[in-house]
């Protein structure tokens, strides 16, 4: 209403990273939880002569403090209330005077190839994308869903802000990353949408779980499985299905996945949404088999998070949907992806080099490589930057293997490199609690994280789940060395974005 502009910083930004976006974007005020957050605002504020108030939320421990820079969260809403007495008609005044081209908020992109960029979103992208959103979803206000994304992050925006502000859904929080499991329990939502590690790391627990159970429980999960899969193969191929499989589809529906459905605080779940990052088509056949619907979507933080999206009944496995209403695309050299809404950012704040770079007559170039079929649907092949071009000319698309090998439970992420080199090889990051137990049941010795990764049984392990992946590829595709990474990849070192994406450079 005071068209104020917001920018966003993680809670798991270190005091660098706030300082920089806080420094570029001008910004004036920093709003923040609690002392811990505070404490990064008084390690940087010398150096930024245009942050004039900290606001805490939380002033739990703070009471005696006397910084004239800090002022709590309820003052403000006191100085709000008298300023609202003695001008009654002032907040009227400022929404009046607010402009739809007005920047809402700038964002800044995770970095994934250099330091973050500033993309200005404006008013009328963030009320068109979350009207176009709420038609493909079909949400509803009777509709929930679950918040525990980053909120600064585009893709949280659009099911938790943009489309809550279109039809009034209710938003649940919760209480942190580690409890997400738990809390859908409690909440089970009509709509989820995540990234695909939280897809992944259900598929694992799922995978594990029934590995450990009797024989019959075994047995009745295989058999739904295989039935589930058969049935939606063809359902996806939009072919008749026979009534055999029809009936035994809906009896192991009734017997296995209701149930399995209820113990992850899926069994309300319509619609499920997958972003952020690519993920592996066998995790969505199989949600798609027990009964979990997942729709990938595609855009990006310069195109206010959406250009593609699938819908419950418009979807295509192996693509990210359809455009959205609205939407023009191109393909362009190179197999470029070009795309136009009313979404398209404004450029990148005190960045004209860059801005020209991407943005041509309102056209989006978007850096990703593509192809969109006779029916409009949009495949996406990988980063223009990612490609691989080995020693003898092969043009390879590290993604689609990537996300083979993270299929496995025992992977958690995977790095392809091959650029100018003979063969592919890869860096291997282990799903830490999937590889634990496996070292449990086979009595593998180790001490550490890293003893674990260097154990023989771990690494044969690992080279079975790569063996099986490379049965799939092409020749030219094939893995031939690998080496496990003996740490876990953390934001704070720069080495994936806070929606776990990887950072292939810092690799």
């Amino acid at each position: 209403s005071l068209g104020a502009t917001f920018v966003g910083v993680y809670t798991t930004n270190p005091p660098k990273e706030c300082e920089y976006v806080i420094d570029h974007s001008d910004s004036v005020v920093f709003i923040c939880e609690d002392e811990e957050q505070m404490n990064k605002a008084f390690l940087f504020r010398m150096n930024t002569p245009n942050l004039k108030k900290i606001i805490v939320w939380d002033m739990e421990g703070l009471r005696d403090l006397d910084d004239p820079m800090v002022i709590s969260f309820d003052e403000i809403m006191e100085i709000g209330g008298k300023a609202d007495e003695e001008n009654p008609t002032l907040f009227d005044r400022f929404v009046g005077e607010g402009n739809p081209r007005d920047i809402a908020g700038i964002i800044y992109t995770s970095g994934t190839t250099g330091p973050p960029k500033g993309a200005m979103l404006n008013h009328e992208g963030y009320l068109w994308v979350g009207e176009q959103a709420a038609k493909i979803t079909q949400a509803g206000r009777e509709d929930e869903s679950i918040s525990f994304l980053p909120l600064n992050h585009v893709y949280e925006q659009i099911f938790d802000l943009m489309m809550h502000m279109t039809v009034g859904h209710i938003v649940n929080f919760t209480e942190n990353t580690d409890t997400v499991m738990n809390d859908m329990m409690d909440v089970s939502p009509t709509i989820f949408h995540a990234v695909p590690r939280i897809w992944e790391k259900y598929y694992s627990a799922i995978v594990l779980k029934m590995a450990d159970a009797t024989w019959f429980k075994r047995t009745a999960y295989g058999q739904a499985v295989r039935i589930g899969s058969k049935y939606n193969d063809l359902r996806l191929a939009g072919r008749k299905i026979p009534l055999p499989l029809y009936v035994g589809y809906h009896l192991a529906y009734f017997c296995v996945f209701r149930k399995l459905k209820e113990r992850l605080g899926f069994d309300r779940t319509r619609l499920g949404f997958s972003g952020a990052a690519p993920i592996s088509h066998d995790i969505i056949k199989f949600f798609q088999s027990i009964g979990i619907p997942i729709r990938e979507g595609y855009g990006m933080t310069e195109t206010t998070g959406v250009t593609h999206m699938g819908s419950e009944f418009e979807f295509k496995l192996g693509t990210v949907g359809k455009a959205i209403p609205g939407t023009e695309v191109r393909i362009g050299e190179g197999g470029e992806i070009i795309v136009r809404h009313k979404g398209i950012f404004q450029g990148y704040y005190r960045d004209e080099e860059n801005t020209k770079e991407v943005l041509e007559d309102g056209w989006m170039h978007t850096g990703d490589v593509g192809e969109i079929d006779d029916e409009g649907y949009l495949r996406i092949t990988d980063r223009m930057k990612d490609l691989i071009i080995t020693a003898g000319g092969k043009n390879i698309a590290p993604q689609y293997i990537e996300n083979q090998l993270k299929f496995s439970p025992y992977i958690n992420d995977a790095i392809v490199i091959g650029d100018k080199r003979k063969y592919l090889t890869a860096i291997i990051v282990i799903d830490e609690e999937n590889v634990l137990k496996f070292a449990q049941d086979a009595k593998v010795q180790f001490t550490t994280f890293a003893t674990l990764t260097k154990a023989p049984e771990v690494v044969d392990l690992i080279q079975r789940e790569i063996s099986e992946v490379n049965r799939h590829m092409a020749r030219v595709e094939n893995i031939r060395k690998f080496k496990i990474l003996d740490k876990k990849l953390y934001t704070e070192d720069g080495e994936v974005t806070p929606t776990m994406k990887v950072k292939r450079k810092s690799i």
